[in-house]
């Protein structure tokens, strides 16, 4: 259901501090805003499970400072949860376990939360974090998306449809026949969020965890020129219950349901999954297939538009408990369908931008045909372009879609690559191709007038 998209990079180099987008470091557990319990669980739980640990790994797995896990370990020496197993020359040198009281009372923990992962961060720590990323997003301009967007032949007017769009983050629908680029542009917005942000490994809510940072969705920043590496000066060290990454671009396809909006209780993990909607906070949220889903389309449009007017959703926890978390997001939605026949007037005006997404000038449609033969090393001719648009697309009626040029060469270097012979665009290797991807029809050159419907 989610992808992490688009499949083109990010442009962005890393800011010149990147590290001051994260919180320092707390020092005492005071500073981790935690409550001193739960620290105790966690660590508890992780020296349950992983046995005797030395200091540095307690680190590394919770996502807290020596100075905070030495605070609690001390605290829990002092009352026989746990004992020091070995200590070497250094200060952080030093082995911990669990006492045999201390074993009982983890079991104990484990049983009522089995979460031991990085320790999390509190729900006001984390919303105040995103209302600052938020106030701190770039917006982009129409240079930038000129270049985003060269080669994709958008026309003019739809561009500074886009461009406006993400400029005032308003919500936007894309539509138009299917095959036309439309979820491909969808993702590609995605590379005009410039910047990083801070994303947390979990929060905390009451007493349970809700884990946020999705390694398959927060993707990491792109790596720094040597040179500006070089030139960095020493930074302060960050709380590394946060991690720094590039704007995410969450997509939601047609499997999505009403149940998937909703904080998902796990089991195995001990925690609550966070749902789409939270973890493409101060990036790029697209709900794409609209008119597929397993909710009325209306009703996704209306949900989500109005999380994004207040700028905030409410979730639920399994007792009951419901709580608020920021929702400042850019939101995409794409159709194939008419939007007339999915949505009423009051659920249209709703959406900021309406864009339509249509066929490619047939000037368009042959640049683009040449640069995939090109890519894909089919020799180009350009009688057999003329074929193709005044016989085969002429003939059935088909309009000249973004999806067609990929799609015809990339048969005909399959077919080619069967039979042993050279790729080239020709008249019958079109043909071949032309037949294979519909459902019905053959080509205009053998007198079928059935209009074709693709496979």
């Amino acid at each position: 259901m989610l992808a992490l998209e688009p499949p083109f990079p990010y442009t962005q180099l890393l800011d010149a501090e990147p590290e001051a987008l994260l919180p320092p470091q707390p020092k005492s557990v005071r500073d981790s805003g935690l409550p001193h319990q739960l620290l105790v669980e966690l660590i508890a739980k992780v020296l349950y499970l992983g046995g005797k640990s030395h200091l540095p790994v307690l680190t590394t797995k919770l996502h807290l400072s020596i100075n905070v896990l030495r605070e609690v370990l001390d605290f829990m020496v002092a009352e026989h949860v746990a004992e020091v197993a070995w200590r070497g020359d250094s200060d952080i040198d030093v082995q911990y376990q669990l006492t045999s009281a201390g074993k009982q009372r983890a079991n104990a923990w484990l049983e009522r939360c089995p979460y031991a992962g990085p320790a999390p961060v509190t729900l006001d720590a984390y919303r105040a974090m995103v209302e600052r990323q938020a106030a701190q997003a770039a917006q982009p301009c129409a240079d930038e998306l000129a270049a985003e967007f060269t080669d994709d032949f958008l026309a003019p007017p739809v561009q500074r449809m886009l461009g406006a769009a993400m400029h005032a983050g308003r919500s936007m629908l894309l539509y138009g026949p299917s095959g036309s680029g439309k979820s491909v542009l969808a993702r590609r917005l995605g590379a005009l969020l410039q910047g990083l942000v801070a994303v947390p490994h979990a929060i905390v809510v009451g007493q349970d965890i809700v884990q946020v940072f999705d390694p398959a969705l927060h993707r990491p920043p792109m790596p720094r020129p040597a040179r500006q590496m070089q030139q960095a000066p020493e930074r302060r060290s960050s709380d590394p219950r946060w991690v720094l990454c590039q704007r995410p671009v969450v997509a939601l396809d047609a499997s999505l349901d009403a149940d998937m909006l909703d904080l998902q209780a796990d089991g195995a993990s001990g925690c609550y999954r966070a749902p789409p909607q939270l973890k493409a906070n101060n990036g790029l949220l697209i709900v794409d297939d609209l008119g597929r889903h397993r909710m009325p389309a209306a009703e996704l449009l209306n949900r989500f538009a109005q999380a994004q007017e207040m700028e905030r959703s409410v979730l639920a926890l399994a007792g009951g408990y419901h709580f608020q978390v920021p929702c400042r997001m850019r939101l995409v939605f794409v159709t194939s369908a008419s939007p007339s026949s999915l949505f009423d007037e009051a659920s249209l005006r709703r959406v900021g931008y309406k864009i339509p997404v249509g066929a490619l000038s047939a000037a368009d449609y042959r640049t683009l045909l040449r640069q995939q033969c090109l890519s894909m090393g089919v020799v180009y001719d350009d009688a057999a372009q003329r074929y193709l648009l005044d016989e085969l697309h002429a003939g059935s009626g088909l309009p000249l879609l973004a999806c067609y040029p990929r799609e015809i060469v990339g048969r005909v270097a399959d077919f080619a690559g069967f039979t042993g012979e050279p790729a080239r665009l020709s008249i019958a290797a079109l043909d071949q191709a032309w037949i294979s991807m519909f459902t019905s029809g053959a080509s205009h050159a053998e007198g079928d007038s059935v209009e074709p419907r693709i496979a």
